[in-house]
C-alpha cells in the first residue's frame, strides 16, 4: 500500500485527479445517506476490502462498489446492489417507519465474505456479502431443476460435482437487531473487539453482541423524568478505535462527552466533558442551533477527536477537555445568511468529516457541490467542487473561492450565488491511499491523486 502523502492540499491545486462519476439510475431524486470505504485491522484479522465503498440510497437500496485495479487509476463499477429495509409501520404508535438508510459501516473481513451493518431509523441489519462463482450438480435425489426425484427410479449412485458458473454477488441478512429504540436511530459504531457494536438514537445509546439479536445493554439515558425539561439531545456516537471500553457521544448543545464502560455499567456519568466556552459578544438566536454536533470522529491513532458543527470543524485533544486543538471555518462566509438559512431549513443539515489515513488531513462538505479539506501540519485549506465538468478521467480539480461582498473575480463566486440544494453531506477517504468519495445528490463522485 502506498503511503499517504502528508502534504495533501499542495497535490489538490497542483496535480491531475482521476475521478469516477457513478449516477443512480433511479426516475426520483435519490440521496446518498451516508459513505463508508471499508478498512482492514491490523490485529489478527485479514485485511478488509479496501477497494471497496458503499453508499446508502433515500429509499432503501445498498449499493458497493469495488475498484478492478488495485493501486492503480482504475474505473468503479457496481459490485452489488440490494434491499436493505422495507417501508414499515408502527401499529402501536400509529407511525409509518421510512426505509432510508441512515448508517452503513463495515465490519473487518475475515474469510472470503465481506460484513456490514446498516439501519434506518428503528432496526439495524447485518449483511454477508460474498461471491459464488461454482454450483453444485450430480444430486442423487433431486433432478437438473432442482424437483424431488423418485428413490424407485435411482438406478444408480452420483457423486456430487462442483461446475464452474458466472460469478455471483449474493447479500443475505444474518442478523436483525429491532424493537430497542423509541427514537430515530442516528449512528451507529462497532467495537473494536469485533464482538460488540452500538446504535443510537436522541435519547439512549444501546450496546449490542453481534450473534445476539433479542437482547441489548442500555449504557446511556439522557431521557428525564419529565419530558418538558429535556435540553438536549444525542447526535451521534462512536467507539474508540483501539480501546474497546471507551466511546464518545455529541449533543445538540455542543458538547462532547467521553464515556468508560468500565467505570459503571449505565455511563450516564461521563469520564471527561468537552465543551468550548461561549463568546458572549457572539451570541445570537442562532448560537445554540449552529453549535449542534453532527458528527464526531476519532483519530486513526485515538489521541484526537473531530467535530462538525454547523460553520466549523474541530479537532480536541483527548487530553484536553478545556478548549479545541483547532478550529477550521468551514463556511463562515454564511454567518450573514443565518436568517435565511433558517427559514429554509438548511440551518439544520448535517454534515460529516473525515480523516485522511494519517490523520493529517481532515475534509468535510459544503454547499454548491462544495467540498472543504484542511491541512493540519501546514494549516492550508482548500475548496474543491464535485461537479460533471470534473467526472471526466484526468480531469484537474480546481480551487474554488467564494467571495463576500463587492466584485467577484473571473475563478470566485458570490456568497448570493451558492446554491443550497446542492450540498455534500456525506464524504469518505480511503484508509491507506489518496481516495476520497463524495456524494451529491442522486451522485457519488470517487477522486484518486494521480497515478502514472
Amino acid at each position: 500500500m502506498r503511503k499517504i502523502k502528508e502534504d495533501f492540499l499542495k497535490l489538490t491545486s497542483s496535480l491531475l485527479w482521476s475521478s469516477t462519476l457513478l449516477e443512480s439510475s433511479w426516475p426520483r431524486e435519490t440521496r446518498e445517506e451516508e459513505l463508508w470505504f471499508s478498512k482492514g485491522s491490523k490485529r489478527n484479522h485479514r485485511a478488509a476490502p479496501c477497494n471497496t465503498t458503499s453508499c446508502g440510497l433515500n429509499r432503501h437500496t445498498m449499493v458497493t462498489q469495488s475498484k478492478n485495479q488495485p493501486h492503480r487509476r482504475g474505473e468503479y463499477n457496481v459490485y452489488s446492489t440490494f434491499q436493505s429495509h422495507e417501508p414499515e409501520f408502527d401499529y402501536l404508535k400509529s407511525l409509518e417507519i421510512e426505509e432510508k438508510i441512515n448508517k452503513i459501516r463495515w465490519l473487518p473481513q475475515q474469510n472470503a465474505a465481506y460484513f456490514l451493518l446498516s439501519t434506518n431509523d428503528k432496526t439495524v441489519k447485518l449483511w454477508k456479502i460474498s461471491e459464488r462463482d461454482k454450483r453444485p450438480e450430480g444430486y442423487n435425489l433431486k433432478d437438473e431443476d432442482g424437483r424431488i426425484r423418485d428413490p424407485t427410479t435411482i438406478t444408480a449412485l452420483r457423486v456430487p460435482v462442483l461446475r464452474p458458473m458466472d460469478l455471483m454477488v449474493e447479500a443475505t441478512p444474518r442478523r436483525v437487531f429491532s424493537n430497542a429504540h423509541t427514537y430515530h436511530i442516528n449512528s451507529i459504531s462497532v467495537n473494536s473487539d469485533y464482538e460488540t457494536f452500538m446504535s443510537t438514537d436522541d435519547l439512549r445509546i444501546n450496546l449490542w453482541n453481534l450473534e445476539i439479536t433479542n437482547r441489548s445493554f442500555n449504557i446511556v439515558d439522557i431521557k428525564p423524568v419529565n419530558m418538558e425539561e429535556l435540553t438536549e439531545v444525542i447526535t451521534a456516537a462512536e467507539f474508540h478505535p483501539h480501546q474497546c471500553n471507551t466511546f464518545v457521544y455529541s449533543s445538540s448543545k455542543g458538547s462532547i462527552r467521553l464515556c468508560d464502560m468500565r467505570a459503571s455499567a449505565l455511563c450516564d456519568n461521563h469520564s471527561k466533558f468537552f465543551e468550548e466556552p461561549e463568546d458572549p459578544s457572539n451570541r445570537s438566536f442562532f448560537s445554540e442551533i449552529i453549535s449542534s454536533i453532527s458528527d464526531v470522529k476519532f483519530s486513526h491513532s485515538g489521541r484526537y477527536l473531530m467535530t462538525r458543527d454547523y460553520l466549523t470543524v474541530k479537532v480536541w485533544d483527548l487530553n484536553m477537555e478545556s478548549k479545541p486543538l483547532e478550529t477550521y471555518q468551514v463556511h463562515d462566509y454564511l454567518r450573514s445568511k443565518l436568517c435565511s438559512l433558517y427559514e429554509n431549513d438548511c440551518i439544520f443539515d448535517k454534515f460529516e468529516c473525515v480523516w485522511n489515513g494519517s490523520d493529517s488531513v481532515i475534509m468535510t462538505g459544503s454547499y454548491n457541490n462544495f467540498f472543504r479539506m484542511f491541512d493540519r501540519n501546514t494549516k492550508r485549506d482548500v475548496t474543491l467542487e464535485a461537479s460533471r465538468e470534473n467526472s471526466k478521467p484526468r480531469a484537474i480539480l480546481k480551487p474554488r473561492k467564494v467571495c463576500v461582498g463587492g466584485k467577484c473575480r473571473k475563478d470566485e463566486i458570490s456568497v448570493d450565488s451558492l446554491d443550497f440544494s446542492k450540498k455534500i453531506l456525506h464524504t469518505a477517504w480511503h484508509p491507506y491511499e489518496n481516495i476520497i468519495a463524495v456524494a451529491a445528490t442522486n451522485n457519488l463522485y470517487i477522486f484518486q491523486d494521480k497515478v502514472n
